[in-house]
């Protein structure tokens, strides 16, 4: 069987490689335009928006493969964060994917993408304290404050709400 690019195949593997693409230079970005505009742009969490536009507006697999790639992406174009935070991180937005896919067809999806939000998040506490606890003792505990965290999961949550809901009416 032969893909036309009218054909539904070929739409969601060109949505899925215009988003990497977009993702990939917005981590790029991300340390340039936080420097320009004199805010902290990792505070929103770009990373984790990316994956989830990916779950949203993609596939399973594609948010899988930005959820293991963008971590290490910005470790290799930045060196930031270190190696061992960006394998957490890459841990910790494969465990959102995975957990959001187990709940959205159980529960409703608000709930479902901010349990898989916050499910993540506990799980990268949990292996952040051991790793500071054994290879990374002058690593803080919490880089960004709970209260913005909960924040950008609000947002984020809202989001994914409207546009699931809008896709299903």
């Amino acid at each position: 069987m032969q893909l036309t690019l009218n054909s539904p195949a070929a739409k969601l593997g060109i949505k899925s490689i215009l988003l990497d693409f977009v993702a990939i230079a917005f981590i790029y970005l991300v340390p340039t335009f936080s420097h320009l505009l004199s805010f902290p742009l990792y505070y929103i969490e770009p990373m984790r928006i990316m994956v989830i536009l990916a779950m949203i507006h993609t596939h399973r697999n594609n948010a899988y493969i930005l959820a293991l790639t963008l971590p290490l992406v910005s470790f290799a174009l930045a060196a930031h964060p270190l190696l061992v935070k960006s394998m957490l991180i890459a841990i910790e937005l494969v465990a959102m994917v995975a957990v959001f896919q187990m709940l959205h067809k159980r529960i409703h999806v608000l709930a479902a993408i901010f349990l898989s939000i916050w499910v993540s998040k506990l799980f990268y506490y949990i292996m952040k304290f051991a790793a500071i606890s054994t290879i990374m003792p002058d690593e803080s505990m919490i880089g960004i404050a709970l209260h913005i965290q909960l924040i950008t999961s609000i947002i984020m949550s809202l989001y994914v709400f409207m546009v699931m809901r809008k896709s299903n009416t």
